[in-house]
């Protein structure tokens, strides 16, 4: 099954010279939906993930499934006071100012080995963070698993060192 006929790409969008790539018609579409889904899940069986976690807020909808679908735990990254309890938190860049990304202290044991779950890997900013948050509180990140990789913003780089699938990739003219 080709997933790229299941992302909409939206020319000048959210600005003037940015495509975006949205992955909407691919959730909406279950057999798409659960294709992706499964390629994941063999991703995350490869590296032994005992955990997942997914950044605020579509890796929720890339990572539970995942999760369920592998009767493993799923950890959620959130901005700053959307988590109840204790957290740890990383300040991080965005392409005009900055944000925090946080996790619950008790959400990833030392040693547990995690996989992270996102739609999109564009310049790398919130994985990194992701990556930064659970190694801090003594997990090991496996991998890092992705819908769509925007490869003209070489995310990679930032997260280099960290293995990486992307089920697809673009560059800004496709």
């Amino acid at each position: 099954m080709n997933l790229k006929n299941y992302i909409a790409s939206i020319p000048n969008y959210p600005v003037e010279g940015v495509t975006f790539r949205d992955i909407s018609p691919l959730m909406g579409d279950g057999e798409a939906y659960r294709e992706a889904t499964q390629q994941i899940v063999e991703y995350a069986k490869e590296k032994q993930a005992d955990m997942i976690v997914g950044p605020e807020a579509r890796g929720f909808i890339i990572g539970c499934p995942v999760a369920y679908e592998l009767g493993i735990g799923f950890a959620p990254a959130r901005k700053k006071g959307k988590l109840p309890r204790e957290t740890i938190e990383v300040d991080y860049g965005l392409e005009y100012g900055s944000d925090i990304l946080t996790l619950h202290k008790d959400a990833i044991k030392p040693g547990q080995r995690v996989m992270i779950c996102d739609d999109l890997l564009a310049t790398g900013g919130t994985i990194e963070a992701t990556i930064q948050l659970i190694e801090q509180l003594g997990g090991v990140v496996v991998g890092c698993a992705f819908l769509i990789e925007l490869i003209d913003l070489n995310g990679r780089a930032k997260i280099e060192g960290y293995d990486i699938k992307a089920l697809m990739e673009y560059a800004e003219a496709d």
